[in-house]
């Protein structure tokens, strides 16, 4: 009886050793993979600042357009129109009739920030991991990324980022200031018209 137990145990466990890699472990290699085939897109956004010296947050809202590899604009509407362009390694900033351009080459902190979006929108694991180590939960219906800089000066503005999704999706970016003030933008895709 108890051989006859001990081979059917070993039988299932054989089976199931042929059946794990169908059952793989989502991990920041597909979800990289995932995100890179998202090529862009249209969203509506709302952005919540909540900063120590106010009682409520400071409440934004707009649109984005991001278009894969490097291209992603944030139009605010709400409460005072602005218009940021991120193309490449140059940030164009447009609020009150004025222009503000800026080569982020330059500014090595800023562009291991602004990395940090475009490399999770575009799937790329090595720009994240030039400046971020990256931490994964979740499933590919459900995850959250987060972000925790590795580098002391980057360390110094931002204490993590928080990026939450679906498949290729992101949902929401969290980013938590070093100072302890942070912002949470969540987003909503907005289908294309055909």
């Amino acid at each position: 009886m108890i051989k006859r137990h001990t081979l059917h145990f070993g039988i299932a466990l054989l089976a199931a050793s042929f059946a794990l890699p169908a059952f793989a472990a989502f991990d920041v290699i597909q979800l990289m993979n995932d995100l890179a085939q998202h090529k862009g897109g249209r969203a509506k956004f709302v952005e919540k600042k909540y900063i120590a010296l106010l009682d409520k947050p400071v409440t934004a809202t707009g649109e984005m357009i991001y278009v894969a590899p490097d291209r992603l604009e944030k139009r605010t509407l709400t409460p005072k129109p602005e218009l940021l362009i991120l193309d490449k390694d140059t940030l164009s900033i447009e609020r009150d009739k004025q222009k503000l351009t800026i080569n982020l080459a330059t500014q090595p902190e800023a562009l291991a920030f602004v990395d940090s979006i475009r490399g999770t929108l575009s799937g790329n694991r090595a720009a994240l991991e030039k400046n971020y180590l990256l931490h994964l939960v979740g499933t590919t219906d459900k995850w959250e990324l987060t972000l925790l800089p590795s580098d002391q000066k980057i360390a110094a503005l931002v204490q993590r980022i928080t990026v939450s999704g679906s498949r290729n999706q992101i949902f929401s970016i969290e980013y938590l200031q070093a100072d302890g003030d942070r912002s949470v933008l969540a987003i909503t895709p907005v289908a294309e018209k055909k």
